[in-house]
């Protein structure tokens, strides 16, 4: 009874910070009117300028910023070994960062990150609007992380010109962090909406119920940082080291851990079912087995954005009769053909595959040696099938087709979005951008490139959906169902031993003569009182 206590306690008061959480997004709850402030009245003529505005007050900020994965894109894994971070990391989607910062970096809490040079030490180069802001900020790609200030034309010389924002107007109206906060670079990851995760889309800033129980916009509403929870700006859970078994009770609110607060266990327990006690107790067992994501997110991309399941790179580069770059679209709108990036893969309500996971991933880096005659792992998950610290995990696969030298094998980053000679998008030079990707990571490069097949993997832990729609017992428990390829699990229903099957029904038929037995007692008992 305690437990249970303690449980709805804390059930409680998730919900009333999820509460508590809305109000003060509008401003409602927060003790200070950022309006009011003198330091905020402007003008600004950059993002740093409002920034050393910030320090007055929040004069810890930067410095606890700049500590974190956020502001480094850096970070070595402990359980590996490996040395990874966005700066450096290879991906199956835009490939690489590296000689592209102009362009990818406006997606760094930062400003300015041009090239390898930028200054990670510059507390005026954190960006606390992109986090903090409640609408209107924009940091456009091609201005190095900057917000445009004065009316630019980009990219030059195109015609096309990006319209300034009112920094004085948007840093007098800040707030915590929002979902579309976050989802302005984690929805958008890989050049569109929904692109990379496939969990991650703009549809949850107005999520349903049906889509996602815990940001439901009418229910919970919870923010990100509900979940990621942060201790002096470092946030919680992390793809690149996850916690893919927690087999604890439920967190305290309030209560320090070494746990990671982002896990389901942190709020749910590892029993997390308690409706119908033989059913509860059924469906518990399974989560020595199971991560909770697996019954509890039958599908992603499920909100009406398309999630990129593939990506050739090796057809980018077609023009049109007139020599110019264009697009394909499928009958939904999709762009299925870019002459600057390739052929796409489209996929919505997706099936999750499913895999043994540990938490443990490890990556193939640019000085990796590869095997250009299988598909090339860009990540791999980790996790010994029926390991206690491993359990079931829902998975997108996603397929790529990129660049690599033949000579040296090893993967390379082309240079492809920065307006210039050497940029693929600007010239459709395979060895140019190539050459000019090589010498911004300070790889060698032979000269010699083909392309070839990747994989790369994505946990799928967001889009809960309601546990009525949670994935139904015959769904695993069937022949060619979710789990047909998993091993190290007796699975019923799938899995067959003559043994095993006759105790089985032994067992079921004795359930059910003393169920009978017990029936006809009952209705012995009964005549004999009416005697």
């Amino acid at each position: 009874m305690r437990h249970r206590a303690i449980h709805a306690l804390f059930a409680l008061a998730v919900l009333m910070a999820g509460t508590a959480g809305a109000v003060g997004a509008s401003g409602k709850a927060s003790t200070a009117d950022h309006s009011k402030f003198e330091e905020l009245a402007g003008p600004f003529d950059s993002g740093p300028a409002v920034t050393r505005a910030c320090l007055k007050c929040h004069t810890e900020a930067s410095h606890q910023i700049m500590q974190t994965r956020h502001w480094t894109w850096d970070y070595a894994n402990p359980a590996t070994g490996q040395r990874l971070g966005k700066k450096t990391m290879v991906n199956a989607f835009c490939i690489g960062d590296q000689s592209n910062e102009p362009f990818c970096q406006s997606c760094h809490i930062g400003y300015g990150w041009k090239d390898k040079h930028f200054d990670f030490s510059d507390a005026s180069r954190v960006d606390c609007l992109a986090c903090h802001n409640t609408g209107e900020y924009t940091k456009p790609f091609g201005f190095a992380g900057n917000p445009v200030t004065v009316r630019s034309e980009y990219p030059p010389g195109s015609g096309k010109f990006v319209e300034p924002i009112d920094l004085a107007k948007i840093a007098q109206a800040v707030g915590p962090t929002r979902r579309d906060n976050c989802g302005a670079c984690h929805y958008y990851g890989g050049g569109g909406d929904g692109v990379k995760h496939g969990d991650l889309d703009s549809s949850l800033n107005t999520a349903t119920h049906a889509l996602d129980v815990h940001m439901d916009k009418d229910g919970l509403n919870f923010r990100c940082s509900t979940c990621h929870v942060s201790d002096q700006h470092a946030v919680a859970g992390s793809r690149i080291a996850m916690t893919a078994a927690d087999p604890h009770p439920a967190l305290l609110r309030g209560e320090k851990s070494e746990r990671n607060p982002a896990a389901c266990q942190a709020c749910h327990g590892d029993k997390p079912h308690k409706e119908g006690l033989l059913a509860a107790e059924r469906l518990n067992a399974h989560t020595d087995t199971l991560a909770c994501q697996t019954c509890h997110i039958p599908a992603f991309a499920r909100g009406g954005v398309s999630t990129k399941m593939a990506w050739d790179w090796s057809q980018a580069g077609q023009l049109s009769a007139e020599g110019k770059p264009f697009q394909k679209k499928d009958d939904h709108g999709h762009v299925i053909y870019d002459s600057k990036k390739g052929a796409f893969v489209h996929g919505q309500n997706v099936t999750p595959a499913y895999q043994w996971f540990d938490g443990r991933v490890t990556y193939t880096l640019l000085n990796d040696t590869i095997d250009p005659t299988t598909r090339v792992p860009i990540n791999v998950f980790h996790g010994e099938p029926g390991a206690p610290n491993a359990r079931i995990w829902p998975v997108k696969v996603f397929h790529g087709r990129q660049p690599y030298d033949t000579e040296r094998k090893t993967l390379l980053v082309p240079n492809v979005a920065v307006p210039g000679d050497t940029s693929f998008w600007y010239n459709f030079d395979w060895s140019r951008a190539l050459a000019a990707g090589a010498e911004a990571t300070g790889a060698p490069f032979s000269g010699k490139y083909d392309f070839v097949d990747t994989q790369m993997l994505w946990p799928i832990t967001h889009m809960v959906a309601p546990k009525e729609k949670a994935v139904a017992c015959h769904e695993c428990h069937a022949d060619g169902g979710r789990l047909a390829g998993i091993e190290g699990v007796y699975l019923p229903g799938r899995d067959r031993s003559p043994w095993l099957d006759r105790l089985g029904w032994l067992a079921a038929l004795a359930a059910l003569l003393g169920v009978s037995l017990h029936a006809i007692a009952r209705i012995l008992t009964h005549l004999r009182k009416e005697d």
